[in-house]
């Protein structure tokens, strides 16, 4: 199986934003196992981190930006394509502002700085996605298609159809990311035409733009008016000149069909917001960040969902039956209200517990008799006793010898949908703090795959 990986050192690139014209400077650090990859802002504050997760998306006006808490970063795609593209699954990114240098408006830059900090390979096993089911997204009136389909490795094909004599219909797929994706697309550039340029600018975006930093295709005739304009804008010596191949000041591509090549490229970008590497076959038409994100966004609930239902199977070394929670707990009969641990994770401090709602339980004759459903305090009992099982299981016997563990406080407690008769309730408890013999809990409850109730839990040992 193959092993994450990160940079073996820091390095930087220097330059200013595409869009904020902003200078920055981006420096790649070498990050643990199971970090992956998130942005820092160290102009604001070096230890606030924002993860690339399709969560923390906040704008996709003409790319894809993170945020939480009024914390942005602007235009994340190029670089996480080129850690993607490299298959570095660990990295601290910072930033000096709040958008990385535009380059030349490829990913190739940043390839360049994560060679030259060096990749290194870590001692624990990646973790790989395999799409279950179909995913599909389409837009008619912009006439975007974009197809993910279950397969055994990680592959995207790319169809764009501008009516432009300069690009006409182009594609393109990518197949083997270990040797296609630098040499057959990390160099593709960023692109607009003519007719969009003066919007932009008129919007507040591409302030840092340059003839250099992308490509821009003539869509219409150009006036001498317009051409001094766009000196103008890009605080030009000379104005350019009118492209005798379709494109402003003659710019050369760098492959035939460049502007599809960027195209997927930012789409392994703004896939990378699933947050964990994914194997399937992406076939898109026509895409943009917002199409892109939608898809991210199916993909990543779908992962979750497997994530939790695989989380939820019985692992029968770590299983406990209702004789040795009998032994662990003190509470009986009508008051135990966990039958069953399915799973204990040492390494994550987290257990995972059932209990079978019967239309039996004491309570349901008193309880919204005409329409029975377990109390909200009893879904707190429950998820705090299995809290218990955890503090004895875990901790040293020297520990919890002769002591009983009392719950004492719940916070941000939400019920999300009753519990009713013939629910299985699956509790899964995270020790997330221990101090001075108390024990910090963060608690979820699940009916059919769905969170049904969750709360922070505090416990603690007593003499007894």
């Amino acid at each position: 199986m193959e092993k994450q990986k990160t940079v073996k050192n820091p390095a930087s690139f220097e330059g200013v934003g595409l869009h904020t014209g902003n200078k920055s400077t981006i420096t790649f650090n070498p990050a643990p196992t199971n970090y992956g990859l998130r942005f820092i802002r160290i102009d604001v504050d070096s230890n606030f981190e924002i993860p690339a997760l399709v969560d923390y998306v906040v704008d996709l006006s003409r790319g894809t930006t993170l945020g939480i808490n009024g914390i942005e970063v602007h235009t994340v795609e190029h670089v996480l394509s080129a850690l993607t593209g490299l298959g570095i699954d660990n990295c601290r990114i910072e930033l000096s502002a709040n958008e990385p240098p535009v380059g030349d408006g490829s990913a190739m830059p940043y390839v360049n700085t994560l060679l030259e900090a060096g990749i290194v390979e870590q001692d624990k096993e990646i973790e790989v996605f395999n799409l279950k089911e179909m995913i599909r997204f389409k837009n008619d009136d912009k006439e975007i298609e974009i197809v993910a389909l279950p397969n055994e490795d990680y592959r995207l094909t790319v169809l764009v159809d501008y009516a432009n004599p300069a690009l006409g219909s182009q594609h393109t797929g990518l197949f083997d990311f270990k040797n296609e994706f630098v040499p057959e697309f990390a160099s593709a550039r960023t692109f607009c035409f003519l007719t969009e340029l003066q919007y932009l600018h008129k919007s507040g975006l591409i302030k840092g733009g340059s003839l250099e930093s992308g490509v821009v295709i003539e869509d219409k005739a150009v006036s001498n008016d317009e051409l001094n304009e766009i000196k103008d804008i890009f605080n030009l010596d000379v104005a350019p000149v009118k492209g005798t191949n379709g494109i402003l000041n003659n710019t050369e591509l760098r492959y035939r069909n460049e502007p599809a090549r960027h195209k997927l490229l930012d789409m392994i970008g703004d896939l990378t917001l699933i947050g964990v590497r994914i194997n399937a076959q992406i076939m898109a038409a026509r895409p943009g960040h917002a199409s892109n994100i939608e898809v991210a966004k199916k993909i990543r609930e779908q992962y979750l969902k497997y994530k939790d239902k695989e989380k939820l199977m019985p692992n029968v070394d770590n299983y406990y039956n209702i004789q040795q929670i009998l032994e662990i707990l003190p509470h009986r009969y009508p008051f135990l209200l966990v039958d069953r641990v399915l799973d204990y994770n040492e390494e994550e401090s987290l257990m995972t517990a059932l209990k079978n709602v019967s239309f039996n339980e004491p309570y349901f004759p008193g309880h919204f008799p005409e329409k029975p459903i377990m109390p909200g305090v009893l879904i707190l009992e429950a998820m705090a006793q299995v809290g218990g099982i955890l503090i004895y299981v875990s901790q040293d016997k020297k520990v919890t010898e002769g002591k009983k563990a009392f719950f004492m406080t719940v916070n941000n407690a939400k019920f999300r949908k009753p519990i009713v008769p013939g629910d299985q309730i699956i509790m899964k408890v995270k020790l997330v703090q221990k101090k001075l013999g108390a024990f910090k809990f963060e608690a979820v409850a699940y009916v059919d795959d769905g969170i049904v109730a969750q709360a922070e839990l505090q416990a603690a040992l007593v003499e007894g």
